[in-house]
């Protein structure tokens, strides 16, 4: 992952211009979640698979800064009370707790409306792919099974359809979007669900490895909150050896779909698993 980095310094050096600047409160905390120090690895994901399609730039970028709102707001609305309580976000505090939950709340909602405000100015046909995978039947979808699932058992297909929409629905999204700035074949587009399908739920496994063990100070939040809130993982019902060997497996999963990809230059999708694997926050 050699351009990591460079493009996650890239998309932060144009990301604040999508953003509001009025001075006022609700502006304010908008950027306080937005712009705090974050892995930005869906819209790396997005760009790299955009430049992997040689799509234009300008439409990448803005697509990648829409799908960072969206997952900004789904942070500040996870954090909250009703949800999971959480007091630190990215190494601060959580925006409720920086603010008030109200604030919180209208800042999500505005995130996420401005989200598709950019995409409607750059990318609209990307705005029902993106509805798609943020909604009832992706993200916040998954989010509602992860809670109805609290203090109950679930089968491992059931956890792994809960982590699909939960995480790998906005993976989805950023591929996709890649490949069709990029007018990418549909062959090509097959091959890259299958690997944001396993490397949604690889991020998964090692969030909930990193919840188990994982340290609070390089995470930037709490840990060990899904054992304490009865949540379902695949630790709760594999344990620990079981987990780290599912890592594995959708490790290879994902190596072995971008082998699809004939022709097309996957080296940076390829780090990207292996970052995710062994990252440490």
């Amino acid at each position: 992952m050699n351009n990591f980095k460079p493009v996650v310094q890239g998309f932060e050096q144009q990301f604040p211009k999508f953003l509001p600047q009025d001075p006022n409160q609700l502006c304010e905390a908008i950027r306080y979640s937005a712009l705090a120090p974050g892995k930005r690895l869906r819209p790396y994901l997005l760009i790299e698979t955009a430049s992997i399609f040689n799509a234009p730039t300008p439409q990448a970028l803005a697509a990648a800064a829409a799908i960072e709102c969206v997952h900004v707001y789904s942070l500040i609305h996870d954090d909250l009370p009703a949800m999971d309580d959480d007091d630190e976000r990215r190494g601060q505090p959580t925006l409720h707790k920086k603010y008030d939950e109200a604030t919180a709340i209208l800042a999500g909602d505005a995130l996420l409306t401005l989200a598709f405000s950019i995409l409607g100015e750059h990318a609209p046909q990307l705005s029902k792919p993106l509805a798609d995978a943020a909604g009832w039947a992706g993200m916040v979808g998954g989010q509602m099974i992860d809670l109805a699932a609290e203090n109950k058992t679930l089968k491992l297909e059931e956890i792994f359809i809960l982590q699909s929409l939960k995480t790998g629905a906005l993976f989805h999204f950023c591929t996709q979007a890649g490949a069709m700035l990029g007018n990418a074949s549909e062959t090509e587009k097959a091959a890259l669900k299958e690997y944001t399908s396993a490397l949604g739920l690889l991020f998964q496994l090692t969030d909930d490895l990193l919840d188990a063990e994982g340290d609070p100070s390089k995470l930037g939040k709490a840990t060990r909150k899904d054992d304490a809130a009865g949540k379902a993982t695949t630790i709760s019902l594999l344990g620990m050896d079981g987990a780290k060997a599912l890592i594995i497996e959708q490790a290879n999963l994902a190596k072995n779909a971008l082998l699809k990809l004939k022709g097309r230059e996957v080296i940076h999708l390829h780090g990207l698993i292996d970052f995710i694997q062994n990252r440490e926050r």
